[in-house]
Parts: structure tokens; C-alpha cells; sequence
């Protein structure tokens, strides 16, 4: 099984936005050859590059293992956000539920519906510091977040739930 991590974002309906993330989680648990290894812990964000007045997000990211190909994986995302209720009104609009790719190991790809790594987790700081949470110390790839970070403002970003769902 490989691993990947995946971002979760829900910034609709202010009180179930930690609902949401649990919901996607659930959904995300029942999906064949996906297991879920760690969940990070929730962290409250202001909206990023929003073209419109939105709500404060709530994001975590889980680490999973899974055989699926990183094509149908991001399929399985969406279709949880599908089932979700998730609509796409215009680019970066307030969301029920958001589930992003980030990194699946081993794989690169450039492609007009996929790009892995995910090419603009390194500059969101929101996305960064749950990646934190769900890899070990000894992870390879820790040392290359951490670096990233070290040029982000981490300021306006505020756990909000200590213990992961």
C-alpha cells in the first residue's frame, strides 16, 4: 500500500464545519482499499485568495495507505464531496467540504486534473501545519514541510480542536 495525505476544508454553514470534516472522514472510511492512518488535529484559517466575503475554514489533513491509483483516489475525493453537497458556483467559493490530494508517495504527475505533489501546498501554511500532525518525526518528508514553513506567516492560523477526530 502507498501512502498519501490528504487536506480537508469546510468553511459553509459556521456550525458544522467540524460536522463537515467528520462526515468527509466517515465517508472517506468506507471507500475500498483506503485506510485512514492519522488525523491531524483542526485548525481554524481565514479564507485564502477568496474573490468574495467568506467564513474562517476549518482544515485538518489525514494520512492514509491505499492501492488505488492517485486517478482513482482524487475520483473518490470528489465523489465525497459530491455526496456531500459540495457546488462549484465560481473559482474559490465558500465550501461544504474541500478534499485535496497533496502528496501520494512515489507518484509525480502533471496533468490538467491532477498534479502531484500538490503545487500549491508548499505556500499554504493551513495545509502545512496538519502535515505536521500525521507525520512522524523520522518522515522524510517532515523536514521538507518544516522548510516550507520556515518562510510562511503561521500567524493567523489557530488550533481549535487539540485531539484528532
Amino acid at each position: 500500500m502507498k501512502k498519501a495525505i490528504l487536506a480537508l476544508g469546510s468553511n459553509l454553514n459556521l456550525n458544522d464545519r467540524l460536522n463537515n470534516l467528520k462526515n468527509a472522514i466517515s465517508f472517506l472510511k468506507n471507500v475500498p482499499d483506503l485506510k485512514i492512518c492519522k488525523v491531524s488535529q483542526i485548525y481554524e484559517t481565514e479564507p485564502f485568495e477568496v474573490p468574495d466575503k467568506q467564513n474562517n475554514y476549518y482544515n485538518c489533513c489525514i494520512l492514509i495507505q491505499t492501492n488505488l491509483s492517485p486517478f482513482i483516489l482524487l475520483g473518490a475525493c470528489l465523489g465525497v464531496e459530491a455526496a456531500m453537497g459540495r457546488k462549484r458556483p465560481f473559482k474559490n467559493a465558500s465550501k461544504i467540504i474541500d478534499i485535496d490530494l497533496i502528496y501520494y508517495q512515489g507518484e509525480k504527475c502533471d496533468d490538467k486534473n491532477l498534479t502531484l505533489p500538490h503545487p500549491r501546498a508548499k505556500d499554504r501554511p493551513f495545509v502545512l501545519l496538519p502535515i505536521l500532525d500525521i507525520l512522524s518525526n523520522t518522515d522524510p518528508l517532515r523536514e521538507k514541510i518544516e522548510s516550507y514553513l520556515r518562510n510562511l506567516d503561521v500567524s493567523g492560523i489557530k488550533r481549535v480542536i487539540k485531539t484528532s477526530l
